[in-house]
């Protein structure tokens, strides 16, 4: 499997390499006024790709697309937690209060709101100018794009009211949202089995056995429907998984070998750091049939970190599948020549890093996710970016790319520079994200956090530079790094935990 994989990952970078130039610049059919856009929202996916530069888990169909598309291998979210991620992401902007980083944002500030002149989404403003909008899955916080809680029965009222134009999803044998996206094999879903269940499962079923699998599907058929139509259109799918419980068609647990899955390479509380920056693994450990609990006063054991690690790997391979139908289905419809094809993770995951599993923590590890731009025609030659990009740039990158006029000033800027730099701009950099009584921000080099809290040390500095992986804080031994880091940070306090 090991000399595969290497062969396989050799084959995308030489597929690279012939494609790429010194730049991005390249002569070929320019891309269209008004292009469709196939955004496509995956939970917890942190950059656990082979396209970024994993060399054991198995997601060729992502990997391709990046490969012939734009991979910023330095993405960041302002909050790492679902609701709070997305608000911010069709927003474009950072949170300004404590209801901003809950995962009710969305129902609390866009929910049974009149619309406004300000558009509350960029898909609302995208329907404005033209754009049929379609939404399947969990492109908001609620898994079917409705507000109610998770052992409620679904209610009528719409996460996002003025934004599309349909909204769709198949629950199958499940029944509703909340159960699909909790769901197991056979209809059955936590929430019913009283959290009796454990955080993995590997059933004989086919891709339509777990609710992803239908979510592909009916994106396929809309995909036929929206060719039919005059009109440029906005496709929001939003697949599940890899987001707990680790669920996918045993076949896709049978692509690896589990003892040569490797465990965390860092695995210890950081050096230098209060617990308060952490947490528990409270989401985690609701899994009550797990066969070990997580905590910060121990580590799991190898062996089970593997399976964890396992089943995470799984559900990306399993929802790798899914997306390689969707762009089948694209090039088949001769959509692929008019579609910017976005492929958006809403945070990372502590995989036992720093003794963590789950997001919830402002460290490197929750708030660097996947993102992948794919444009159409090849007038721009496929890149991998270095350069540190946040969610709240998407929002403008999507208006300009769609050829429309941003509707008001957001916290982020088109990416369109990266590619296509004009003369006096520069790019600016940095990515901030908040949680935890704190704000973090991401420079080229450091991350430089700093909590509003009692708990020392406040102040947390890594040098990625050395510590790649975030095991030690040098904020005590570098003070002149930190003061001048200190001037960026102050750039994103927003206020947010001074009140």
């Amino acid at each position: 499997m090991l000399f595969k994989r290497i062969f396989y990952l050799l084959a995308i970078v030489l597929l690279a390499a012939a494609c790429r130039s010194n730049g991005t610049q390249s002569k070929g059919t320019a891309m269209p006024e008004h292009p469709n856009v196939l955004f496509i929202a995956i939970d917890d996916l942190r950059p656990e790709l082979g396209a970024y530069g994993n060399e054991v888990v198995q997601s060729p169909h992502l990997d391709q697309l990046a490969s012939s598309g734009f991979l910023f291998n330095h993405h960041y979210v302002t909050v790492p937690t679902c609701g709070a991620s997305r608000y911010s992401l069709i927003t474009g902007m950072h949170p300004l209060t404590r209801s901003h980083i809950q995962n009710s944002a969305i129902a609390e500030y866009l929910s049974e709101k009149p619309e406004t002149e300000r558009p509350e989404s960029f898909v609302h403003h995208l329907r404005r100018n033209g754009y049929h909008t379609t939404g399947i899955g969990k492109i908001a916080h609620s898994a079917d794009g409705l507000v109610y809680g998770y052992l409620e029965e679904p209610s009528d009222i719409q996460e996002m009211p003025h934004s599309w134009n349909e909204f769709l999803f198949d629950a199958g044998e499940w029944g509703n949202g909340w159960n699909a996206f909790f769901g197991y094999a056979g209809g059955r879903d936590r929430n019913h089995l009283d959290k009796q269940v454990k955080p993995y499962e590997a059933a004989p079923v086919e891709d339509e056995g777990y609710p992803d699998g239908l979510t592909a599907n009916l994106a396929i058929e809309q995909l036929q429907k929206l060719k039919k139509q005059d009109q440029p259109f906005f496709l929001g799918v939003g697949f599940f998984k890899p987001h707990l419980p680790f669920n996918a068609p045993k076949k896709y647990w049978d692509l690896y070998d589990e003892s040569e899955i490797p465990v965390s390479p860092s695995p210890g509380i950081p050096e230098n750091v209060n617990e308060a920056s952490l947490h528990g693994s409270g989401e985690f450990n609701q899994y009550q049939l797990g066969e070990e609990k997580a905590g910060l006063d121990h580590d799991v054991s190898d062996a089970y970190a593997r399976k964890l690690k396992h089943g995470y790997y799984a559900a990306i391979s399993y929802i790798d599948a899914q997306v390689g139908k969707l762009m089948a289905e694209l090039k088949k419809l001769d959509l692929d020549k008019n579609t910017i094809v976005v492929v958006w993770g809403d945070h990372g995951w502590h995989l036992g890093d720093q003794r963590v599993w789950g997001k919830h923590t402002i460290f490197e590890r929750a708030v660097r996710s996947a993102f992948i731009l794919k444009l159409p025609g090849n007038q721009y030659a496929p890149k991998a970016f270095d350069e540190i990009v946040s969610t709240v740039d998407i929002y403008p990158t999507l208006v300009d790319l769609c050829g429309l006029e941003m509707p008001h000033q957001t916290d982020g800027h088109s990416l369109k520079m990266l590619w296509e730099p004009q003369a006096g701009q520069s790019w600016r950099n940095t990515a901030y994200s908040y949680f935890r009584n704190g704000i973090s921000v991401r420079t080229d080099r450091y991350r430089l956090t700093r909590y509003f809290r009692e708990a020392e040390p406040t102040v947390e500095l890594y040098d990625h530079q050395s510590d790649p992986y975030e095991t030690k804080n040098v904020a005590a031994d570098q003070a002149a790094t930190v003061d001048r880091l200190l001037e960026t940070w102050n750039a994103g306090n927003t206020g947010i935990f001074d009140r």
